[in-house]
Order: C-alpha cells, then structure tokens, then sequence
C-alpha cells in the first residue's frame, strides 16, 4: 500500500481515534504550523483531545525522538491533552519506546496502544500493510549486521568507517552505505573528523532485535538425555570440545551462565560447521522435532562467534548474540531476556 501524504495520514488518524473513542466524526483543531513544533495535528474526539505527531517510518530511533517532542508539546498545551506517535506501522521496538515516556501510539495498520484518564486501549497483532514491495535490504542482513554488533560491542568509542570496516572485515564501500543508512535511521551519528558512534545503544539493539529472526539459521532440532538444563548444557559442551568442533552456547544456556537466572530445558549451540550424522551419534543426539531439548545452529554469518567467551569452562557467544536468539525461544525467554538487558546489556540505563 502507498504511504499517505501528511494530510492523508492526519484524516486516518482522526477517523482512527473517533473509532476508538466512539464518539461522531472527530475534527482537526490545528495543522502543522500552529500546533507548535512538535505537533503535526491538535485532534478533537468525543471528549479527548490528543496532540498528534507523525512519523513516515516506524522505527525505533524516529519514534523516540518524535515521542520527546510531543511529550513536552502536550504539556505545554495543558493537562487533559493526550500525545501521540502516529505511524503507517511502528515496530515493536518503537511502541515500547512511546511507553516508555508515557506518550501513546497508533498505527495505520490497525495497532494502537493508548492510555489516559477514561481511556484505554490495545490494539496488536495487525499486520504492516505498508511493506515495500520486493525483498526489503536492511543494515541487520547477517552480513550487515556486523557493523552493528561491532558498534555494540564498543559503545562508548567513536571510529573511522575504515576502522569498522576492518574490525568487522568488510570492505569500506560497503561498511558506508550500511553506517549511511544507520545514520538516516537516527541510530548512530557522525563527529567531527567523520567518525562515527552509536547515538543510544539500547535503541540500535532494539532496532536489530526487531529485524531478527533466529530461524534465517539452519536449526537442526534434537534430544539429549539429560535431568537439568544445566547438565545438558554441560554434556554438550564437553562433546564438542572433545570431537575439536568449533561451537558456542547461546539463548537460554548462554544467558544463564551470565546471569543465574532462569531454569531451562532447551540448549542452543552454534556450530562452525554442518553437523553430520557420525557427530550426532557420538554426541549420543537423537534428531526429534516433537520434544527437542537441543538446538544444533548452523549460523548464516559467522559474526555470530565475535566476542564469544568461556564461562565456568562452556564457550558462549557474546551477550549481544544471546539476547538476540532469546526472541525465538520458548519458555521463559522473554524473563531471561529482560535479566539479561538489566544486568550485561543495560549501558548505563535503567530499562
């Protein structure tokens, strides 16, 4: 579908909100000018007014900034105003960045998340009907991607696009398209003397975790007998260090051995390479989708062992990469995940 022209996208917007507020046709107050800076449209519906501001592109950095300005903006406007990010569809990322300062929001699509006195609601789950046609290129694309876990992995340093493209091992064309379009996203930004450096780390790591899909890996699913997790974990760790294969524990096994916290029944392991049958044997692997208790990962992208560590003698992929390949796993992923953000990945900001 065709993306809206600002007047397009504020006339959805407000038969959007008169839908939710049940109320007769809502009506536009005020239009870009003299709403203030931070104001694309003053909306009047039923008995709320909302200060509307919209983002062509739903992305998390975007969101962000946009959902600060309008913050202050209905402040200033008084009390009862409501501010609102508006999109063709925002990302996940994007919408918990508007809840994060108290601002609500509302999609195109048909998703919206908005609280305020005597008004409540949520709305997910709706697909994006603004996807571009054609296969979509994006700065997390495995080999892309490099960049950004580079840039994770040294939040505080501001480099060259030459010392990126080196420490990442791509070439320095590439690495500028991709640190270019970082830069139009709003999540890295450029110094004095060119160099770069990521504007908010949070929100880059947001931004790829949106955009990751740990199933773009060949998984192949298996059982190990084993009582705990823990003791999973260890029995293959030790077999492939004993068959010299190089491997790294990540999601559920990894965020353990960073953090302690949650109990867990599948391990998920990186391997170098294909696993063949005689290594499935030896580890004593039985291939079973139904009931799987272990992962055998064949990465797309061999960034996926950058910063990997040994922890209490289990080689584990770098924080980063198991927060990441927490999103596709069962169980108490998400409460890993969110201790695992707290205690490694939290850069200094209280999530």
């Amino acid at each position: 579908m065709k993306l809206p022209s600002l007047d397009q996208a504020v006339h959805l917007v407000v038969k959007a909100l008169s839908d939710f507020a049940g109320s007769g046709p809502g009506r536009v107050c005020e239009q870009p000018g003299p709403a203030g800076p931070g104001a694309d449209a003053v909306v009047k519906a039923g008995p709320f007014t909302f200060a509307v501001t919209w983002v062509a592109s739903g992305g998390p950095a975007r969101a962000a900034a946009r959902a600060d300005r309008i913050r202050r903006e209905a402040h200033a406007m008084g009390r009862k105003v409501i501010p609102l990010v508006a999109a063709p569809y925002l990302s996940d990322a994007a919408r918990r960045r508007c809840e994060e300062v108290g601002v609500g929001w509302l999609d195109l699509s048909g998703n919206a998340g908005i609280t305020a006195p005597g008004l409540r609601i949520l709305i997910e789950g709706r697909e994006n009907r603004y996807k571009r046609r054609g296969r979509p290129s994006s700065v997390f694309a495995p080999k892309s991607s490099r960049i950004t876990r580079w840039l994770l992995m040294h939040p505080s340093e501001s480099a060259t696009q030459r010392t990126i493209a080196r420490a990442s091992g791509l070439d320095e064309g590439f690495t500028s398209r991709i640190v270019a379009r970082l830069e139009d996203d709003g999540l890295v930004v450029r110094e004095g003397g060119g160099t770069i450096r990521v504007r908010d780390p949070g929100l880059l790591l947001d931004a790829w975790v949106d955009a990751y899909d740990i199933s773009k890996h060949r998984i192949l699913r298996g059982h190990l007998p084993a009582r705990t997790g823990h003791e999973l974990c260890g029995r293959l760790s030790d077999g492939l260090l004993a068959e010299s294969e190089g491997h790294a524990m990540t999601g559920m096994a990894a965020a353990w051995l960073y953090t302690r916290f949650a109990a867990y029944r599948l391990a998920a392991v990186y391997l170098e390479k294909e696993p063949g049958g005689e290594l499935l044997d030896r580890l004593s692997i039985r291939e079973e989708e139904e009931g799987a208790n272990v992962w055998l990962v064949v990465p797309n992208d061999s960034g996926v062992f950058e910063g990997a560590e040994v922890r209490e003698g289990v080689r584990c992929v770098h924080p980063i990469q198991a927060y990441l390949d927490l999103k596709g796993h069962p169980g108490r992923a998400a409460e890993a995940a969110g201790k695992l953000r707290e205690r490694v990945l939290n850069w200094g900001r209280n999530d």
